[in-house]
């Protein structure tokens, strides 16, 4: 088969275990059809052109496995609080949009987090008010499980003294049994009903943005976790010829009854956008302490985190997705969550209904030791996001204590034969695919803290571990790993190029790497020689 594209003189990880080196690549189309050595593949394919790599390291094309797209997109244009290191910074980052703002709309953000102001108690409505008592706020935490809202916000709501807890959330009250602006899991979602959706044209344009941006990260796939907007904005793209990201859109449990009466099942799709399993939630987060426990946290004896879904939902849940042919994607932190999410899983596959279908579990952030070789026993991708552990370590042994060793179990996980798939959860955090990198394999922030071989240095994993899950690993968890994540004759011609050899570099020096071409079928939708 002839070639049209050359990419020679590369240093190429393929992560294909049949040719794990190579110098050089012919592309056809949007398929690679020959990986190789340069000279070789220059002499099979005279007719072809050619792109001079100069000995930049390429990888097969970074995939998230777990970010919330449109989300992310939008959040592009809201009020960014992350990393504000004190509330009276947070603050003022509302005052600025509220002063541009028009009296009466809301103003909306995301990003800050507790922890890193002072005394670490949660902020409350009075803050926002000082600021204005027209706009209504809302602002989600980082983990995007708690909210911040101002009093008009909450009176618009019409949460009041009286109002009950809804199922799965919380109402922070203080000692007289007032709202303080603190909402916690679905408790939000009285805001939620409030803040307008986003136009179809506005969400089209949100994903629009941030397909630019992560292009500049070296990202050619996203495994979503968002409702029917994103969907419609994906399909808009797509059919506008727009779309250059390939995209598994995962259906939120709301709309299970939907998907099951249409017949959707996983899998359904092309290369380009396909659905992926149902998403449901079994627990909260660690920030806010809402994180489902077996035992209660650090010095809080009768705190035991939210139960989002309890066992008999998640049962009841599993068992019908299942049957109907759609796999299940739970997000769950805690070490009971993970645990209630295996039992239910483990009971679907003794039925003997879908064992077809790849079930993951998001996040599975602090496990029982017991639980670590259930997720490869019974077929569970544990799909994790390496970021978080640099993120919150400090949280992790505040709350948890001693049983942060199990946090972030990745080689633990890895070594029992799991197949982990790593994203970033942006929003949450970024989706800098770098910054994942280093943290899966230091264990250490950007400034080197913790300090020696990292938190928990046990759990640290390769470099080669590493991209092997934002790239085969999270192909196999979108059930695309016969059409991508390696550099293999035959799959889809998507490749992150990058300034260094992050592979053999001093781990610390990851993070100074940079993406200097992001490829997908056989076009640079960033860099390359147009740049």
């Amino acid at each position: 088969m002839d070639a049209e594209l050359l990419l020679i003189n590369g240093n190429f990880h393929t992560m294909d275990p049949a040719r794990p080196r190579a110098s050089a690549v012919a592309i056809r189309g949007d398929r690679f059809v020959a990986v190789g050595d340069s000279e070789e593949l220059r002499e099979e394919f005279s007719g072809a052109g050619v792109i001079d790599l100069g000995g930049e390291t390429v990888v097969p094309g970074f995939i998230d496995a777990h970010i919330h797209f449109l989300a992310y997109g939008l959040s592009l244009g809201e009020i960014d609080l992350a990393n504000t290191p004190s509330l009276e910074i947070a603050l003022g980052r509302v005052a600025q949009r509220a002063a541009a703002t028009t009296p009466g709309q809301w103003l909306t953000g995301r990003g800050w987090d507790q922890s890193l102001w002072g005394d670490g108690d949660f902020p409350r409505a009075a803050d926002l008010d000082a600021i204005s008592s027209e706009h209504p706020i809302f602002l989600r935490r980082k983990c995007g499980h708690a909210g911040w809202a101002n009093s008009r916000a909450l009176e618009m709501a019409g949460i009041t003294p009286a109002t009950p807890d809804p199922d799965g959330g919380e109402i922070v009250r203080d000692s007289r049994g007032q709202p303080t602006g603190i909402l916690l899991e679905t408790a939000m979602h009285a805001l939620f009903l409030l803040v307008a959706e986003p136009s179809d044209a506005q969400a089209a344009a949100a994903v629009r943005l941030a397909q630019a941006v992560v292009h500049k990260m070296g990202i050619v796939g996203v495994h979503t976790m968002e409702a029917a907007p994103a969907l419609r904005a994906f399909q808009r793209l797509r059919a506008d010829g727009e779309l250059r990201l390939r995209i598994v859109s995962q259906i939120p449990v709301s709309e299970l009854d939907d998907a099951i009466r249409l017949g959707l099942q996983t899998g359904l799709g092309d290369e380009w956008l396909r659905i992926g399993g149902v998403k449901v939630f079994s627990d909260g987060a660690l920030g806010p302490r809402t994180a489902w426990m077996l035992a209660p946290y650090e010095n809080e004896p009768k705190n035991t985190g939210i139960a989002v879904t309890d066992e008999a939902a998640m049962a009841d849940i599993v068992a019908r997705a299942t049957a109907a042919g759609l796999s299940v994607v739970t997000h769950a932190i805690g070490d009971r969550a993970n645990r209630v999410v295996l039992d239910a899983l483990e009971a679907s596959r003794k039925g003997g209904v879908g064992l077809h279908l790849r079930h993951r579990i998001e996040h599975a952030q602090v496990l029982d030791p017991a639980d670590i070789p259930r997720f490869v026993e019974l077929g569970v991708i544990p799909s994790m996001q390496p970021i978080h552990a640099t993120q919150d370590m400090l949280l992790s042994d505040k709350h948890w204590g001693s049983r942060s060793r199990y946090a972030y179990a990745w080689r633990s996980l890895q070594q029992t034969g799991a197949p982990l798939a790593f994203g970033s959860d942006a929003p949450v955090e970024t989706p800098d695919v770098i910054q994942g990198i280093h943290a899966a394999v230091t264990r250490c922030r950007a400034d080197g803290t913790p300090g020696g071989k990292g938190w928990i240095p046990e759990e640290r994993l390769t470099v080669e571990e590493a991209v092997w899950a934002y790239t085969l690993g999270a192909a196999y968890a979108g059930g695309m790993e016969n059409e991508q994540g390696s550099i293999t004759p035959g799959k889809l011609a998507d490749l992150t190029i990058l300034s260094q050899d992050i592979f053999s570099v001093n781990p610390m020096a990851i993070l100074e790497t940079d993406v200097t071409g992001t490829v997908v079928g056989g076009e640079f939708v960033f860099g390359g020689p147009e740049a």
